[in-house]
């Protein structure tokens, strides 16, 4: 695919992750893009984005209602949407949209396929400003993230737009056309300050960073300090219980007193003095 004369939404990724040398070099002609052809990771999420589709519809739907993703012309190559911003050319391909009970909602989505191990953070703070973009662009309000991690798990999360990423971005995205427009070379990767995207819904819910609150901070403290003493201390309970006979209703030392009450409870008492 030719992607000269606009930016996509993986241009998105690219331009937030800060890579702007080698973008800047594709999208003026200076280098050829990377032949992802015989890109394995590549080439096996394009070939499952069918299955990632049927199997989320499978899995939204319900006895009362049901849930499918609409592609153009029922094929499987997405709804791609076209736009001129500020003299900025822009071009947007979701893989589908959402419908529910045959009527279109604003929602779309994207599938993606990834390793095993991988996180849904992960893939979240990866495609973040892709689906912000294509958001923006499909005015849709809300996406569907569908993730197939090797070939044994499935999830999905819904993200909702947030205007105060998307601001962000198109900053972004105004400056480095500048450099492809005027011909000038940026003067480096990594120009783009982290956004953070903890305040993003995702599937109703926000991050915190509570780095900053002192109280916070004094409890995991607390918690890091007497985790293995707590675990130590569940360990010899269980062990001490476990020493008494079903026919003892008392077993003690000098320190301490294990009893058994009428409904057959032990309870261990430590002995003050």
């Amino acid at each position: 695919m030719n992607r000269l004369g606009f930016l996509g939404g993986s241009d998105m990724n690219r331009i937030m992750r800060g890579e702007w040398i080698a973008l800047w070099e594709e999208k003026t002609g200076k280098a050829e893009p990377t032949d992802l052809s015989n890109v394995l990771a590549v080439q096996l999420g394009i070939n499952t984005e069918h299955f990632n589709k049927r199997w989320f519809g499978q899995q939204y739907s319900s006895e009362d209602s049901e849930t499918i993703v609409a592609a153009h012309k029922g094929q499987g190559w997405g709804v791609t949407t076209e736009m001129n911003w500020e003299g900025v050319p822009l071009k947007g391909t979701v893989d589908g949209h959402i419908l529910v009970d045959r009527r279109f909602t604003d929602e779309i989505i994207e599938c993606k396929h990834t390793y095993e191990t991988n996180s849904m953070e992960n893939c979240l703070a990866l495609y973040m400003p892709q689906m912000q973009f294509y958001m923006w662009l499909h005015q849709a309000k809300g996406c569907y993230l569908s993730v197939i991690f090797g070939n044994r798990k499935w999830a999905a999360v819904y993200v909702q737009k947030d205007w105060d990423y998307i601001n962000k971005m198109k900053v972004h995205i105004t400056e480095f056309w500048r450099h492809v427009t005027e011909d000038t070379r940026p003067f480096g990767d990594n120009e783009v300050p982290p956004v953070s995207i903890d305040k993003i819904k995702v599937d109703g819910m926000t991050k915190r960073d509570a780095s900053a609150d002192n109280e916070f901070m004094s409890r995991c403290h607390d918690y890091i300090a007497y985790k293995d003493s707590a675990k130590l201390f569940e360990s010899a309970k269980s062990d001490l219980r476990d020493m008494v006979g079903d026919d003892e209703r008392e077993v003690y030392c000098d320190l301490l007193a294990i009893k058994r009450d009428k409904r057959g409870s032990l309870r261990i008492t430590v002995k003050e003095n």
